[in-house]
């Protein structure tokens, strides 16, 4: 019993360092780590080179995927491409579905531009939206909002979702991480839009917070300020392609080897390693480059994706460190003999990164964390195979929705730029994300009863 309220005082230290005392997470999870290795009486000369060690491990291999995957993302947020994306969906589904549109465009967006930029950039295009269709801005909020946060928790190359698949062991099979991502986001997404059509026949006021209200003509110059956008094209291939590649490493990795093992398997296997697929995504995105020195500004963005990224590398490594000392703690066997018998499998990690992301407010820690606290755990809640630690990525990814309120920073960007009030925004965004999360994890659970 001790052990585990151990492990109860170290979860409980990360979230009130976190969110209480404002102690950044890469700090707070280093000296977890320190503080696990005291209390469960590791060797002394032992503690400093498991953390190393499990700092570096983990970033060897997925520290170069994030980088690459935040720089993409930078060049088609500055090149206008998230723009011409929303506006490709538009021409596709028209306007007879406002919400669910909104939705598909955030879905889409989030992949490669972090929720809380995807929402800055789509908002105008939004409020123009509900303007032109008569429709309650709050609805059409929520139903962006909840359509960014879908992708961005499960769908790599997101840094939350690879950073986990990362501490799972699973760095090489990111294809069928994303696979299932997609198909559970996407349920998680119209659970979102769901709610959001809640609010379309409300007339709920808005705040007078002094920002202004854009409409189709602060849209159109705002999309004026890109100049000439991308093609449909050019905005997709830089996402779309590496992903693509990715899953077809893994289906030529498959033990039935479908296109055998001559040159086209060689090929496409090394085509599918995540870091070249996004070197090749990294390549694509160089062609949205427009300045008269491009080498210039492909050097601006690259030290924007850089410094965007620096922070999650240092908690994915710091997540790494923590996870690779309590491997080396008895807490595995016990806890082991204790789950097993109550047979909680995949809620489990779901209840623990819920309660971290409620707590602390980052997605990306709520990820980081659960990961690393669950790695070594995996044999006794029975999701020890490839598909179990790809579902156990997703159980974790629904806990780290469930929900977003006054400590996440995207609560503040969806309040702020749609003018609700907190309480209305409790009642929209937040149970929106509760039931993305319920949503989320039922999805998972179903999935697991027919791949488990």
């Amino acid at each position: 019993m001790g052990l585990v309220l151990i492990l109860v005082a170290l979860i409980a230290f990360i979230v009130l360092a976190t969110s209480r005392l404002k102690l950044h997470p890469f700090l707070a999870l280093l000296a977890a780590a320190l503080l696990a290795g005291f209390a469960y009486q590791v060797p002394t000369m032992e503690i400093v080179k498991t953390i190393t060690g499990g700092f570096g491990g983990i970033l060897g291999y997925i520290g170069i995927v994030i980088v690459l995957g935040t720089i993409i993302g930078v060049i088609l947020e500055r090149s206008g491409a998230a723009i011409t994306m929303a506006e490709t969906v538009i021409k596709l589904l028209g306007e007879r579905f406002p919400t669910l549109t909104m939705s598909i465009i955030g879905y889409l967006v989030s992949i490669p531009v972090f929720c809380d930029s995807g929402y800055v950039i789509l908002n105008s295009l939004k409020n123009a939206l509900a303007a032109r269709m008569k429709i309650s801005v709050i609805a059409m909020s929520v139903a962006l909002a909840t359509g960014l946060y879908a992708s961005h928790t499960f769908v790599p190359p997101t840094p939350g979702p690879i950073a986990a698949a990362g501490n799972l062991g699973l760095e090489n099979n990111l294809g069928l991480v994303i696979l299932v991502g997609l198909v559970v986001s996407l349920v998680t997404a119209f659970a979102g839009m769901w709610w959001a059509n809640r609010f379309i026949g409300k007339d709920i006021p808005l705040e007078d917070n002094g920002a202004h209200v854009m409409d189709a003509e602060d849209y159109a110059q705002i999309r004026a300020k890109y100049g000439v956008l991308p093609s449909a094209t050019k905005a997709f291939a830089p996402i779309f392609l590496p992903i693509g590649l990715i899953c077809l490493g893994t289906l030529v990795n498959l033990p039935a080897k479908p296109v055998g093992e001559g040159f086209v398997y060689t090929l496409l296997a090394f085509l599918g390693q995540p870091v070249v697929a996004l070197a090749v995504g990294l390549a694509l995105a160089c062609t949205l480059l427009r300045s008269d020195n491009k080498r210039q500004e492909f050097h601006d963005r690259v030290v924007e994706g850089i410094q965007a990224a620096a922070p999650i590398l240092l908690i994915t490594g710091a997540g790494g460190a923590f996870g690779a000392m309590l491997k080396v703690t008895p807490l595995g066997d016990y806890l082991g003999a204790t789950l097993s018998a109550l047979g909680i499998g995949l809620f489990m990690p779901f209840v623990v990164s819920a309660a971290l992301k409620s707590a602390q407010g980052s997605t990306t820690v709520a990820l980081v964390t659960t990961s690393a606290l669950v790695a070594p755990l995996l044999p006794e809640l029975g999701l020890d195979s490839e598909m179990g630690r790809v579902l156990c990525v997703m159980a974790i990814g629904a806990g780290a929705m469930t929900v977003s309120h006054a400590n996440d920073s995207f609560f503040w960007v969806v309040t702020q730029f749609s003018r609700m009030s907190v309480g209305t925004a409790y009642r929209a965004q937040t149970l929106g994300t509760l039931m993305q999360g319920i949503a989320g994890i039922i999805t998972v659970w179903l999935l697991s009863l027919v791949l488990l």
